[in-house]
């Protein structure tokens, strides 16, 4: 029976930190806590013409940050 490539050796990788999940996951946080805020309160946290902005430009650097840091996230076999 064959074994698989490196199993049959100590082999330890060493992973990297990638910024790109708690970039991410704390863009949406900041997201979700300003539409939860704007949804409970009486008065508008952040207008419509400020909040569509802030949004898509947050998601182009959550792009640009995980375009940027692809190589930490392949795996080449």
């Amino acid at each position: 029976m064959a074994e698989r490539p490196g199993t049959g050796r100590d082999v330890r990788r060493r992973r990297r930190f990638d910024p790109a999940g708690p970039v991410t996951g704390m863009f949406f946080l900041v997201l979700a806590g300003l539409f939860l805020a704007d949804g409970l309160s009486d008065e508008r946290i952040l207008a419509p013409a400020v909040l569509a902005p802030v949004v898509l430009i947050g998601l182009g650097l959550v792009g640009t940050v995980r375009v940027l840091t692809r190589a930490r996230r392949r795996e080449l076999r």
